[in-house]
């Protein structure tokens, strides 16, 4: 069972920093989940929210900065009282960082609020640029994005998140769209769930996995990876075993 670092070591470090992806490494996570968006000059950026209000000492929708000045915000604002400064990361920053690494990506498109226009594109010209093809998982809640990455790139996994409520037949509707993983909650999922996705040769990766029954339940159900905000205590488990 694979172990992807939520946002990083998200638990223990700002989500979606490169100081929480470092640590994510250290923890022999398997691979790293994170959030692309564009700035407003066109820049492929790291965060979750559409606005930059909950994670930085910022104000405002992450599209209406350019890189330079979402740099200049503080994305470790809820981390030791943001007494210590960790930018918004770029997008090619991380790529020339994890390309040292042995660790997969999992970049979710986060285009369901905003539709970032060329963003696919972008992302994945830098993917090339760096030449990690072969070390990334492309995923989004917009289907529409991982269609268009399909478009561009047929050979990239792309993995269909959906929302807490799940999907019945998800196998069977992801093989037919040409996706290859299922990205449900924990709380949408039971072993005949994974059974039916398996069954057609689809691959389970869910989130957000962070109590002990929850990875002892995804290990026991046969799941392929989790996403997971304490990559520390689940490389434990795994390794236990």
């Amino acid at each position: 069972m694979r172990i992807y670092a939520h946002r990083g070591a998200s638990g223990f470090y700002p989500e979606n920093t490169m100081v929480a992806f470092d640590q994510a490494l250290k923890a022999k996570s398997d691979g790293i989940e994170l959030d692309i968006q564009l700035s407003k000059d066109g820049h492929v950026v790291i965060i979750h929210d559409e606005r930059v209000d909950r994670t930085t000492d910022g104000s405002g929708r992450v599209c209406d900065y350019t890189l330079a000045e979402l740099k200049r915000f503080n994305a470790a604002k809820t981390w030791k009282d943001g007494s210590e400064f960790h930018p918004i990361p770029s997008f090619d920053e991380y790529c020339a960082w994890v390309r040292t690494t042995n660790l997969v990506t999992n970049i979710e498109i986060k285009s369901s609020v905003i539709y970032y226009p060329q963003l696919e594109k972008k992302m994945l010209a830098l993917i090339k640029a760096h030449k990690i093809e072969d070390r990334v998982l492309i995923s989004s809640f917009n289907h529409l994005s991982l269609l268009e990455t399909k478009r561009l790139s047929p050979s990239l996994p792309c993995g269909a998140l959906v929302p807490e409520s799940g999907l019945v037949n998800a196998g069977y509707a992801i093989k037919h769209f040409g996706f290859d993983c299922y990205h449900p909650a924990y709380v949408s999922i039971d072993q005949a769930k994974v059974a039916e996705c398996h069954e057609h040769g689809i691959a389970v990766n869910v989130w957000t996995v962070n109590t002990m029954e929850a990875l002892e339940n995804c290990r026991r159900w046969g799941c392929d990876g989790i996403f997971t905000n304490y990559p520390t205590v689940a490389r434990a488990y795994v390794d236990s075993l």
